[in-house]
């Protein structure tokens, strides 16, 4: 399997810095090399399996995870995406040390931004790698100077935010209000696709709104109010407004 290629890898190949990537963690030729390079700290993004523990304690300040939300709120692999679904108002970046649970360790740092009422969540994503990206060279520089402190999670408000599933992508007018529709279309429609079904016909929707000025829009009748669906992917065409599809329906 190809590597993936990120931003990271693309500056660190422009710096002429090493690179690698191994296909699976827990090999002990990966974790040999890896510990053979000495590091004082290791920092891990966003990153896709479980490190043993002999990996994670190696390194003289131990290893740091920016995670994308409030720690304890929104443990696990999709915390944006669960912090829209679940409705709040505000979520973050945490900076914590790792240890052998899942987002469990001790938090080093924290900032906030709010969440706001239209913004999904490649939007959010994108604002939350900013404002990790400089928390997390302030904590190294605190780190290094033997400033910052570690402080255990709070027991209180531990909240999951589990692998996202096709399912989170089903929209029930029927049964769903239209708030709820509204948070999934912002949470999961760029990442897994949202569908609802419109005149018989199972379309992809991209963008939408909750009450308000319908404009061209196509209403649809939820629980307790009205969505607009504003532009959708009808199957085997090109995104297009909710109006040029209606338009075409005609």
């Amino acid at each position: 399997m190809k590597p993936l290629s990120s931003a990271v890898k693309t500056l660190a190949a422009e710096l002429r810095l090493p690179i690698y990537q191994p296909e699976r963690i827990r090999d002990e030729a990966a974790q040999e090399r890896i510990r053979a390079l000495d590091a004082d700290v290791m920092v891990v993004v966003a990153y896709g399996q479980i490190l043993p523990a002999s990996l994670i304690d190696a390194p003289r300040l131990g290893t740091l995870n920016v995670h994308g939300s409030l720690l304890p709120r929104h443990r696990g692999p999709a915390p944006v995406e669960w912090a829209i679904l679940r409705g709040d108002s505000e979520t973050g970046v945490t900076i914590m040390q790792m240890d052998s649970g899942v987002d469990t360790g001790p938090i080093l740092a924290q900032a906030r931004t709010p969440i706001a009422p239209h913004e999904q969540a490649g939007l959010l994503s994108g604002r939350l790698a900013e404002l990790g990206a400089r928390l997390l060279v302030e904590t190294l520089d605190a780190l290094k100077g033997g400033r910052a402190t570690a402080m255990p999670q709070p027991v209180e408000g531990a909240i999951q935010a589990p692998r996202l599933r096709s399912e989170d992508g089903k929209l029930n007018p029927a049964t769903m209000s239209a708030e709820e529709i509204d948070r999934r279309v912002r949470a999961v429609a760029e990442r897994l696709g949202c569908w609802i079904t419109i005149k018989g016909i199972e379309l992809k929707v991209l963008k939408g709104h909750v009450n308000g000025d319908r404009g061209e829009g196509i209403p649809v009748e939820t629980r307790d109010g009205v969505y607009v669906v504003d532009e959708v992917q009808p199957p085997g065409r090109r995104a297009m407004s909710a109006a040029a599809w209606t338009r075409g329906r005609r």
